[in-house]
């Protein structure tokens, strides 16, 4: 009886949070259809703006408004968070008169978001807000007002801000996105502020960096299939690159294709590369990207690139990364 009740319980909040996840997804939908004007007029502010975006909020809005600002200045965005209470008494000076502010308060009330707006004003920053209340101080102040539309927190007792937050950071995320859309924000940009880990490295690296380029099973059109098949066992790369003197590409032989040969009865001792050779193969060039790379292995679902050179002379082969 009591396994019983622990999986009744552990039923329940299964569909408690299944409950709060499908609410969090209506709220969203709901801003969704609900986005207007305000969102363009945004966008086009700090798009104008010869400063930063500065942005700022108390509590869990605080929290939200850092992810924000965090996602903003990597895509392309100089923006920073600043606390309000901070702000307030000695941190205001961090700031010009050319910057834009947004600030985030589900009621558009909380105090210590309130009291900045007098000395803001005063410096002649622009104000955008994020807030669930249009009636408030905090929107009627501001130079454009987005409202989150959200009517209920997942929380039981509708005070713990839950869906409220969910909807500020996607509405966070949908400017960060539509910012990088205005900005042309490209994939070298990206990796322009990312440079560290696994990320930075497939952006920043080139294919030349991290190319094989020794032992590479070279062989000529006239080869024949049995030496092929010595090279690209010596090689362990699984294919073999047919090129002529100067080691221009002319072909390919991968595995696929000597099983195919081998399944057709071609005998080994007379039979040359040339006529079992793919004549395209899939090649990139070894100033080109790393990320790139990634991205032509998938597209043509291969698991190794033969890399060349603008003459096409080939200089190495990439595997799965």
């Amino acid at each position: 009886r009591k396994k019983q009740e622990i999986e009744i319980s552990m039923n329940n909040s299964t569909e408690i949070a299944k409950e709060s996840l499908r609410a969090a997804a209506a709220a969203i939908e709901n801003l969704a259809n609900h986005l207007d004007e305000s969102i363009n007029q945004t966008v086009d502010m700090i798009m104008a703006c010869k400063g930063r975006l500065v942005i700022s909020g108390m509590g869990k809005s605080g929290h939200i408004g850092k992810k924000i600002a965090a996602t903003l200045a990597s895509t392309g965005t100089p923006s920073f968070f600043i606390h309000p209470a901070e702000a307030y008494h000695g941190d205001l000076g961090m700031m010009r008169g050319k910057d834009v502010v947004l600030l985030i308060s589900n009621s558009g009330e909380t105090d210590e978001v309130i009291k900045l707006i007098p000395s803001l004003k005063r410096f002649g920053n622009q104000i955008i807000a994020i807030t669930n209340e249009p009636e408030s101080s905090l929107a009627k102040n501001a130079d454009v007002f987005m409202d989150i539309h959200v009517e209920k927190e997942a929380c039981p007792n509708n005070l713990a801000p839950t869906t409220s937050t969910t909807v500020t950071l996607a509405l966070g995320d949908a400017l960060a996105v539509a910012l990088m859309k205005k900005r042309n924000f490209q994939p070298e940009h990206f990796a322009a502020f990312h440079p560290g880990g696994s990320l930075g490295r497939r952006l920043l690296t080139k294919v030349k960096d991290v190319m094989l380029k020794d032992n590479l099973p070279l062989v000529s059109k006239d080869t024949h299939m049995s030496d092929v098949i010595n090279t690209m066992t010596q090689s362990f790369q699984g294919i073999a690159l047919v090129a002529d003197e100067h080691r221009r590409l002319l072909g390919v032989i991968t595995d696929g294709d000597l099983r195919r040969a081998l399944l057709k009865g071609i005998d080994l001792e007379s039979t040359l590369a040339a006529s079992v050779m793919t004549i395209e193969p899939v090649t990139i060039n070894q100033n080109a990207m790393l990320v790139d790379a990634e991205k032509k292995m998938c597209e043509r679902k291969v698991n190794k690139l033969i890399v060349t050179n603008e003459d096409n002379l080939i200089t190495g082969v990439l595997p799965t990364i």
